[in-house]
């Protein structure tokens, strides 16, 4: 669901907060929310909360619900290039709220480009030590960031991650990528045809 970063003649269309009475009464429907619920790329308060997103982290907690996610798409990158502090914000509350197993990657690279800065970011962002002891954010460790960048939705998805890494490719070019590997880098000097002689 798109909920956050708002579109459209009304802002409030994009709160996330209707989502917590649809989890309630779809419990086995898992809603997944797009831009994290931010209602916009801008500083955080001096409390630290960051419009509509804080809300709904809050929301959840009193509601106890465990399917909803949480997705950064276009909210990563755009926090951590402008407002690397409401970024930490951000990523810490819905931590907290959530757990690093119900928050989902996402670039929205269809606006920015090849999103590996994206991906390189992510993997250099630590939590600041000062937040972590004010607001008692938890540090994402690599194994959460490992979770974020894609074994979550593998599981929302019902993707085996093991089965996919090990795949055998079924598609020509890929053949012969693999024969290509295999039989190493030198070329034969084989000539297939009709001979000379």
């Amino acid at each position: 669901m798109h909920k956050g970063l708002p579109l459209g003649p009304v802002a409030d269309y994009n709160h996330p907060r209707d989502l917590i009475k649809a989890a309630k009464d779809f419990p086995d429907i898992d809603f997944l929310v797009y831009h994290a619920g931010l209602l916009s790329v801008s500083a955080p308060r001096p409390t630290g909360e960051i419009p509509w997103t804080t809300e709904f982290c809050q929301m959840k907690k009193q509601a106890g619900l465990s399917n909803i996610y949480m997705e950064l798409g276009s909210t990563f990158g755009q926090l951590v290039t402008t407002n690397p502090t409401a970024c930490a914000h951000l990523l810490g509350q819905i931590v907290d709220a959530f757990g690093a197993d119900h928050v989902l990657w996402g670039t929205d690279s269809i606006w920015y480009g090849t999103p590996q800065w994206q991906i390189e970011a992510f993997r250099r962002f630590e939590m600041p030590a000062s937040l972590v002891e004010k607001h008692r954010y938890a540090p994402l460790t690599r194994g959460e960031k490992e979770q974020i960048f894609g074994l979550n939705a593998a599981r929302v998805f019902g993707i085996d991650v093991t089965a996919k890494r090990n795949e055998i490719p079924t598609d020509y070019l890929s053949r012969m990528k693999m024969a290509y590997l295999d039989d190493g880098v030198a070329p034969s000097h084989r000539w297939y045809g009709w001979g000379t002689g």
